[in-house]
């Protein structure tokens, strides 16, 4: 290092070490992602098994498997980081992304015949899923955690915003993957013909065999860069001071930040690290319950249903080319997403909750009262992107800024592990209720179950702008130091 980098640190350094770390966020977009061009492929592969009845409530489940690793992985995270070390937890997290995408393209592995759907072989498909979820969970708590103790404080918040940036670039990044894969070949109409078999329309073959795999096995290639590159990067200053290595965090901090910062920052991260601890309740129940509930309304809205299933919902109102139009939606997601980055520390957390809230509900609802009629698929798709773009600049990001930032320092740890575990438990069941409840029928061949489920999202939005409206502080300009004065103030009212 130069005399001019010990004087100010090196951003080039800085900047590798976060663009490494923020591959942790994509491959958590991409994993979640990837399901949304397998399903219907696999679907129709599991349809053909002879030995159970692979029906829509197994659909349902089997697309939203991995958010049972996603729970598992939250709940652990804590203690991985504390007692591994962040770096550690993530190459674990990597390796369970790894595995996860090699065993997902191939369930059959070792114990089955390649390519006979079973219900042996649903099971092993799942147990492999939940394992790139739980490689999700931790990835989801952690690589935040990593960036903000690398990062500066001046530049903390734009560079754990750029982890969500990367959540949405990952989902991007999968839907051209899932996009050229298909290529030419089609996704399979399934017909059901009782007991859970299916009718395949002949052309659709390669993609019930071998496109599937093929989209799950992709992740394996980010995967493995990001396990081997997080090998080269730095441990977290206040982790190396947590378990004694204080000349090794002063090394770090004097490349980031300079040799006379880090003299100053040092002391700073000893002192915090003796900070007293309090009772989760000290602050009151509403407290926890406003950081549980942004957890919650984030996922109730329903916009997993759509990020999972888009090619799907598209292919089913008619659009001819449903993977193009997925990729589209991508592409808007990304530019929303960057609104709210450049935009929440000019208008606030809460304008942007609630107008994204609104225009969730106008998509909604637009989509509930299109969705089958004929020559309405434009609108219906316009609906869905207004819905998806409402939600990029507001819930997605905007609730993990929240969820950073509006507990007290003294139990941020134990409340942010809670909220994170409810935001995973209502992802599992939004996901995996979706096609049972959208499939509803009151009689033979309506609609009902397109309009209620759309129609119930929409209601919860406007449930979710009245909640943020209502209950939610606004915590833009204040420090983290103020919530403890914020929530105090509140309990003695």
């Amino acid at each position: 290092m130069n005399q001019t980098q010990q004087q100010a640190g090196s951003k080039a350094y800085l900047y590798s070490i976060v663009l490494v770390a923020v591959l942790g966020g994509l491959l958590f977009g991409y994993d979640t992602a990837v399901i949304s061009g397998a399903e219907k492929g696999l679907q129709a592969f599991f349809m053909e098994a002879e030995n159970f009845e692979y029906n829509d409530i197994w659909h349902g489940f089997t697309s939203a498997s991995a958010l049972i690793g996603c729970i598992i992985g939250s709940a652990l995270s804590g203690l991985l980081a504390t007692s591994l070390g962040r770096k550690k937890s993530l190459i674990i997290a990597g390796l369970f992304f790894f595995v996860s995408a090699l065993g997902s393209m191939e369930p059959e592995f070792l114990f089955f015949k390649h390519g006979e759907p079973h219900f042996s072989l649903l099971l092993a498909f799942n147990i492999y899923r939940i394992i790139g979820g739980i490689g999700v969970g931790l990835a989801s708590a952690i690589c935040p955690m990593y960036i903000g103790e690398i990062a500066p404080y001046k530049i903390r918040g734009m560079l754990v915003s750029w982890n969500q940036f990367a959540i949405i670039f990952g989902q991007l990044v999968v839907y051209f993957v899932n996009f050229f894969i298909l290529d030419d070949h089609i996704q399979p109409l399934v017909e059901e013909m009782g007991k859970g078999l299916a009718a395949i329309n002949p052309d659709a073959r390669w993609t019930v065999t071998t496109g599937w795999r093929y989209m799950f096995g992709s992740e394996a290639i980010p995967a493995g860069l990001f396990t081997l590159l997080i090998c080269f990067v730095p441990e977290t200053p206040r982790y190396l001071v947590s378990i004694g290595k204080n000349d090794e965090a002063f090394d770090v901090l004097a490349k980031i930040n300079g040799n006379n910062k880090a003299a100053k920052i040092l002391p700073e991260i000893k002192e915090s690290l003796v900070m007293k601890t309090e009772k989760l309740m000290t602050y009151g129940w509403m407290c926890i319950f406003v950081g549980i509930m942004l957890s919650v309304f984030q996922q109730v809205v329903g916009i997993n249903a759509v990020l999972y299933y888009a090619p799907r919902i598209f292919g089913d109102i008619g659009m001819q080319d449903p993977m193009m139009i997925t990729v589209i939606m991508g592409i808007i997601n990304i530019l929303f997403t960057l609104v709210a980055i450049f935009t929440v520390e000019k208008w606030g957390r809460k304008p942007l909750l609630i107008w994204g809230s609104l225009g969730m509900a106008l998509g909604a609802f637009g989509v509930a009262i299109s969705f089958g009629h004929a020559g309405m698929g434009p609108i219906t798709s316009a609906s869905l992107l207004i819905y998806s773009a409402s939600f990029m600049f507001s819930w997605g990001p905007i609730c993990w800024v929240l969820i950073a930032e509006i507990f007290p320092n003294t139990i941020r740890g134990k409340a942010v592990a809670i909220a994170v575990a409810f935001q995973w438990i209502f992802n599992f069941i939004v996901s995996s209720s979706f096609v049972p409840m959208f499939n509803m029928h009151l009689t033979e061949g309506d609609d009902f179950g397109h309009w209620f489920t759309y129609g119930l999202y929409g209601v919860l939005c406007i449930v979710a702008a009245i909640f943020v409206w209502k209950l939610v502080p606004e915590t833009k300009g204040r420090t983290l130091e103020d919530m403890s004065a914020l929530w105090k103030g509140k309990l003695n009212k």
